[in-house]
């Protein structure tokens, strides 16, 4: 075995670890075995169990010659410790050890393919708890420096995400990965949309029109869904929500292991966890929310909402109503929620109503460029879609033709930078009412008939119509999709066939 002394000598802050009174965790002996069993034989490599890289190795040389082998070995070549020579006959500290006859030093006595992927984990777990140390020192260090301004929640949502980078074993960053592994992710992705019937390819919305021209909602994406008021943004994203939810409670009691469902955290800003699950209940029960709010109910109303209740207990469905929340603070919670729960799906409503860093709360274009920074980032991070809800600016009504536009977006362009799809809501049947002429039993004058008689028209044209418009989506075409609103009961379905008369939709 090599010498220990000398290997401590060249390991990673010896004398940060002494300052400490104690060592930091770490076992040179397992990582001498681990890389004297894969110099052995090459195909311990394919074995390992754990996502093992060089930043993982508490001796730097034995991280870098462990690098070496990585790349060797993807170019399929035979790593051996000759092989192996010519790249580290001028390394200072290997010289230290003996040279480039350490190399051979480590396959002397072969203990390390008694038990390789149990060293390899060995070696992978005292690095996360180096991090973890690293993580407590630097809380502490944070946490007693006064002379800096005191902000005790950042620090602790700073350390929270350090935390869940440590539990995600992703301490030393991401890795840059090769096309084909790219290539095989894809591969499965694509799988799971063929598994589902088609159209699928990331999670589910719950609505065959709206996957069919999106291909669902795909990890690591944000999507905008926007609206002026009165529209159904709110709705429309609860019924994702609840849809999206719904199909992975389903195929867990048909036993299906990849579901295009998804566990859901909702954070809602503006409403409260008793109003959004009393929409939830009014859309299964069938009862308008109103009704329920005001407990204008049977007692057979009341039985059925009951059972809808029961029905959806273990609905893996999370709701968080905190106010004001700040983009850390809310990235904070949804890593919490991924870790506990395994979330897939996460809902902002609305985005207008996040707050960004002190720094930039002087400036409101700076902000919304922060927060949707910020909900891209946290996409990405947790590898799942989020849809945030967004406001829209007040030059819709100043048109005529009310449909929104991508510069309708308020306050900040970077939202629709930052978004990976824009979608906007849009119901006709909203404004034609708005303008509903007088009443003809109000008035013998033939005219007000006439007025009547076409607008009654023109509202049977639209109720009950509503429109997603695709303004912007990276992995496809944009264009519109119908949908059918029930706005007694919030709830927005898909058209049946022959239901509206065709119309110009994509």
């Amino acid at each position: 075995m090599p010498d220990e002394d000398l290997l401590i000598r060249n390991s990673a802050n010896p004398a940060e670890a002494a300052s400490q009174g104690r060592a930091l965790p770490a076992n040179l002996e397992a990582e001498a075995a681990f890389l004297g069993a894969v110099l052995i034989d090459n195909r311990v490599l394919e074995e390992l169990t754990v996502p093992l890289h060089p930043e993982h190795f508490y001796v730097p040389l034995h991280a870098r010659i462990f690098e070496r082998i990585m790349v060797l070995n993807d170019r399929q070549m035979v790593v051996t410790p000759v092989t192996l020579k010519p790249y580290f006959e001028g390394d200072e500290a290997l010289a230290e050890l003996g040279g480039t006859a350490y190399l051979a030093q480590l396959t002397a006595d072969g203990q390390g393919l008694l038990a390789p992927r149990e060293l390899a984990q060995q070696v992978y777990d005292l690095a996360l708890l180096r991090e973890l140390v690293s993580v407590g020192r630097d809380l502490v260090e944070n946490a007693l420096d006064t002379s800096e301004e005191v902000e005790p929640m950042r620090q602790i949502e700073t350390a929270e995400a350090r935390l869940y980078e440590v539990a995600e074993g992703a301490s030393g960053g991401n890795e840059a990965e090769s096309f084909g592994a790219a290539s095989r992710e894809a591969l499965g992705l694509i799988e799971i949309a063929l598994n589902s019937g088609g159209h699928v390819a990331g999670k589910t919305t719950g609505f065959e029109s709206i996957n069919s021209k999106c291909g669902g909602l795909h990890d690591s994406d944000l999507i905008i869904l926007a609206g002026r008021p009165g529209m159904g943004k709110s709705s429309l994203a609860m019924n994702i929500a609840y849809n999206c939810a719904a199909r992975l409670k389903r195929d867990r009691k048909d036993g299906i292991d990849k579901s295009v469902g998804a566990g859901v955290a909702v954070f809602s800003l503006e409403m409260s966890k008793d109003q959004l699950a009393t929409r939830i209940l009014a859309e299964q029960s069938g009862i308008p929310s109103e009704a329920l709010r005001m407990g204008k109910i049977s007692r057979d109303d009341f039985k059925e909402l009951s059972y809808a209740s029961q029905r959806l207990a273990d609905l893996p469905l999370f709701i968080d109503d905190t106010p004001a929340l700040s983009i850390s603070a809310l990235r904070t919670r949804a890593r919490r929620l991924k870790r506990r729960h395994d979330i897939g799906l996460i809902v902002v409503d609305y985005l207008q109503l996040l707050q960004g860093s002190k720094r930039s709360q002087d400036n409101r274009v700076n902000e919304i460029s922060e927060i949707s920074r910020g909900l891209k980032t946290l996409a990405k991070e947790l590898g799942v879609p989020v849809i945030a809800l967004s406001q829209l600016s007040r030059a819709v009504e100043q048109r005529d033709d009310k449909r929104p536009m991508l510069s309708d977006l308020r306050e900040s362009g970077s939202i629709e930078q930052d978004a990976d799809m824009v979608w906007f809501i849009f119901r006709e049947d909203y404004y034609i009412q708005s303008r509903e002429p007088k009443r003809p039993i109000e008035s013998d004058d033939p005219k007000v008939h006439d007025a009547h008689a076409a607008w009654v028209s023109e509202m049977e044209r639209v109720f009950g119509l509503a429109e997603l418009i695709v303004a912007k989506q990276r992995h496809g075409s944009t264009g519109k999709v119908r949908l059918k609103f029930e706005a007694k009961i919030t709830k927005f379905t898909d058209l049946e066939e022959g239901e509206y008369p065709a119309d110009d939709y994509e």
